[in-house]
């Protein structure tokens, strides 16, 4: 674990460092345009290069270096928001700009995850996959306390008595971020990240590039189990995506563009993730991981979303944030835990790849239909007057940010369907049983 720990704490510093910059320009994005679509776009573009390159991306990670793989991902997501800084820095930046930025840093994360997570299952024991799956979420969460307020004070400027500290704005932001994609490599410079073992025999695998990108999809269909799991993760991901690209915009709405709140919000956010991250490090998760995680959607995926439509205030927002935070590092770690230790090393590339873009296949649709949604749709009908704001006004309040909040409380409705459907289901509630681990069998046995 201790190699891991510095790889995480890279990581720490790195993503600090980029949701800095996310939260800037989602800021910098909501003055010039005032729309949700505006903000929805930006994770459309983002999660886009996913979905296209995602099996050809798991079969080079299997073939390359890891810890290359993984530099590379974090070099190429550096060298993107040094392209937007010279754009800002020549006030020539557009908001299509970012959208291609987006969509290169996504490409680059195409790599990098399925990098890590087949890294993971070589660097420590089985028996620590969900202790090393939720320090690795630690640091994206710890990062999440930080930068929402630090990005909302470095914008705004600082005032303590008779100091002041003048804003550094967006560009100082950025500036921020490129140093810490240092950190990032850094801490894999150091340290080693062991590439897994060939197996002798391989008629089992395909070799060539193509029918390396399928064997990833063979692998899943014919185990129903790991089929259906990523059916769930689609099926959750689809309306919490909905929810959860229009959290922004419910905040700026309901706020009159309040930064300090909204930082505040996604600042409990990480608070939240560090608690949970911790907890679970030192517990290592339900002893049946498939409960982990389909409770863990019902407390972060459906109530989170509920109290986030209906709150009115920074007190319902920072108890919703909470419980989704909270509960995001028990179902992604119980989900990784599943998923090593029934994968064998050697293909985990190319299926976790597979994996993941079966759970997001949905997720560029979700984004597009928030923001019009909410834009054209919700957000008139609960207007003063508005066709919806007699009916369900008593809920989810009228005026502005209304009708999102009403597209979240419908939201979390649908997410608990879907985990009850899916928990209802014999080859997903028996996953952990019903599949052998990859040091029970042979590879090729199902």
């Amino acid at each position: 674990m201790r190699a891991f720990r510095l790889v995480a704490f890279g990581q720490f510093i790195s993503l600090t460092g980029s949701a800095m910059t996310a939260f800037a320009l989602s800021i910098w994005a909501w003055d010039k345009t005032g729309q949700a679509t505006a903000l929805a776009l930006v994770g459309f573009f983002s999660i886009l290069p996913l979905i296209l390159l995602s099996p050809i991306a798991g079969a080079l990670v299997d073939r390359w270096d890891r810890k290359l793989t993984m530099m590379l991902s974090d070099l190429g997501a550096g060298l993107s928001t040094i392209v937007i800084f010279i754009l800002f820095s020549t006030n020539q930046l557009e908001i299509w700009h970012i959208y291609v930025s987006a969509f290169i840093s996504g490409a680059f994360q195409t790599f990098q995850w399925p990098a890590y997570s087949a890294a993971i299952s070589l660097m420590v024991k089985k028996e620590d996959y969900t202790r090393a799956n939720a320090l690795f979420g630690l640091a994206e969460s710890a990062a999440g306390i930080l930068a929402p307020s630090l990005a909302a004070a470095l914008l705004a400027g600082v005032t303590l008595g008779a100091l002041v500290i003048p804003g550094l704005g967006l560009g100082g932001i950025m500036t921020l971020d490129i140093i810490t994609f240092v950190a990032a490599i850094g801490a894999l410079l150091v340290i080693h990240v062991p590439n897994p073992e060939r197996q002798a025999d391989t008629t089992a695998q395909p070799l060539n590039l193509w029918e390396e990108a399928k064997y990833g999809f063979s692998f899943i269909f014919a185990r129903r189990s790991l089929l259906g799991l990523q059916l769930l993760f689609m099926g959750g991901n689809f309306f919490a995506s909905i929810g959860m690209t229009l959290l922004s915009p419910l905040l700026l709405s309901r706020t009159n563009s309040d930064e300090a709140s909204m930082g505040l919000v996604y600042s409990v956010i990480g608070i939240g993730g560090v608690v949970g991250g911790l907890a679970l490090s030192a517990w290592g998760g339900p002893k049946r991981k498939v409960i982990g995680v389909v409770l863990g959607w019902l407390i972060g995926g459906a109530g989170a979303l509920f109290i986030f439509g209906v709150g009115r205030g920074l007190l319902g927002w920072i108890v919703a944030a909470l419980l989704f935070s909270l509960s995001t590092p028990l179902v992604n770690s119980s989900n990784q835990a599943i998923w090593q230790a029934k994968v064998p090393p050697e293909i985990q590339g190319k299926v976790f790849s597979a994996r993941r873009m079966i759970a997001w296949l949905v997720n560029p649709l979700a984004s597009l239909i928030a923001g019009p949604l909410a834009d054209r749709v919700m957000e008139p009908a609960f207007a003063g007057g508005g066709v919806l704001a007699g009916s369900f006004g008593w809920l989810v309040g009228t005026g502005a940010g209304a009708g999102i909040g009403f597209i979240m409380v419908i939201c979390a409705i649908a997410v608990m369907f879907v985990m009850m459907a899916a928990y209802s289901t014999p080859t997903v509630r028996n996953a952990e049983s019903l599949l052998p681990d990859h040091d029970a069998v042979p590879i090729g046995v199902s």
